[in-house]
């Protein structure tokens, strides 16, 4: 039995905190903030992914396809709201069809259950969704990624372990017995003595990394994700998932529609540049973020490589017009005053010093301490293999 500190309580520290605790460990969870899931998870689209599009036998690829399985089981052992809906990737012009065929190959490689589908067949998913051809993909859900970090946070509490909420780490250092931990929480310092510490603070991992004495290998820069929601006439024009062809030239998927567990349909995100490392509109604006951003040479390689997507994002941002001639692209008829402004999320982005974005998941390890540095999507549906492989790698 060790005592073991887990930073963060998102969905990946949650279900590590949970794993350990079950195992028979020690578990203190910290989090700076008063709730479960305040940022990435809980901002996210929902989306339990198939693992379509990830690099075949990478770990995104890999944990994908158990996480699906694993997430839904451990949504409806636990009453938290969850639904297999498939999702339809359309292309809705001629020129994206080998890009479509990529994907179904990709779904192949992947062990995803997926088939190519013509225009009529893909009517019949979406009768009101245009396109030439789609890949129809089984295994997609959707997901209360809040109600599973509620229902995680219960887990531990039950095995014994602690959820300490508006706690900030302050440092950390590895020593010859563990670690040693000064933590600030309600106004004061106090200093926790663990045998092992497990980091998995998202938008602020490379500085927890740095806090913690551990050089990280990649920075974190956060990209805004800002969504809207459909009014409910043009909701009802949609049954499930609905995706684009992903522009292989940029990192995000481009803009999708979601039906939520909710029953509303949210359409985004598009990807630009956030002013803060949690900063969820323009008005966010965080000097000392900024000028950790800019001042990385890795932002100013990757913009270099990306201006001209880059530069559609930050339209789409400001012209709300815009953004709906891209929706309209998979749902014709979709105007401004269809969208609806809905909560946006950041996405903690690794980028190396060369501009190269981490694609993988990412994990730094020292004597008596794991770091994930790079935990994107789809790190929400595969949170509980993410957490078998943090466990298998402590050293405890």
């Amino acid at each position: 039995m060790a005592h073991v500190v887990v930073v963060g309580a998102g969905v990946v520290g949650l279900a590590t905190a949970a794993r350990l605790a079950r195992d028979g460990h020690v578990v203190t969870v910290l989090d700076k903030e008063r709730a479960v899931a305040a940022h990435q998870t809980g901002r996210n689209s929902g989306v339990m992914h198939s693992g379509l599009y990830y690099a075949p036998g990478s770990l995104k690829a890999t944990m994908a396809v158990a996480g699906q399985r694993s997430m839904l089981a451990y949504a409806r052992a636990h009453d938290v709201a969850a639904q297999v809906t498939g999702k339809l990737v359309v292309a809705s012009r001629p020129d994206q069809v080998e890009g479509l065929h990529a994907l179904a190959q990709r779904a192949q490689d992947n062990g995803v259950p997926a088939q190519l589908v013509d225009q009529a067949t893909a009517r019949q998913r979406e009768p009101h969704v245009a396109g030439v051809a789609a890949l129809w993909v089984e295994s997609t859900g959707i997901v209360d990624y809040r109600g599973v970090c509620r229902a995680l946070a219960d887990d531990i509490r039950d095995a014994g372990g602690t959820v300490v909420l508006g706690a900030r780490l302050v440092a950390a250092r590895d020593v010859a017995t563990g670690v040693e931990v000064l933590v600030e929480h309600e106004g004061h310092r106090r200093a926790l003595r663990a045998d092992a510490l497990v980091a998995c603070a998202g938008l602020q991992a490379d500085r927890v990394a740095q806090a913690c004495q551990i050089e990280p290998e990649a920075r974190i820069v956060p990209f805004r994700g800002e969504y809207f929601e459909l009014t409910p006439a043009k909701a009802a024009l949609v049954r499930g998932l609905v995706y684009p062809v992903p522009d292989p030239r940029f990192p995000f998927l481009g803009v999708h529609l979601t039906r939520m567990v909710d029953g509303g349909v949210h359409v985004g995100p598009n990807a630009v540049l956030a002013l803060s490392r949690e900063g969820y509109t323009w008005h966010d604006v965080v000097v000392g973020d900024v000028a950790d951003a800019l001042g990385w040479p890795g932002l100013w390689r990757l913009a270099a490589r990306n201006l001209v997507p880059g530069a559609r994002e930050v339209v789409r941002s400001v012209d709300r017009t815009a953004f709906a001639r891209s929706v309209a692209e998979l749902l014709p008829g979709v105007r401004a005053e269809d969208l609806v402004p809905a909560p946006a999320g950041v996405r903690a982005q690794a980028l190396r010093r060369d501009g190269r974005l981490v694609d993988d998941f990412l994990v730094q390890v020292s004597d008596h301490q794991v770091h994930v540095l790079n935990a994107p999507s789809p790190a929400a549906t595969c949170a509980l293999e993410i957490a078998a492989h943090l466990c298998e790698r402590l050293p405890v």
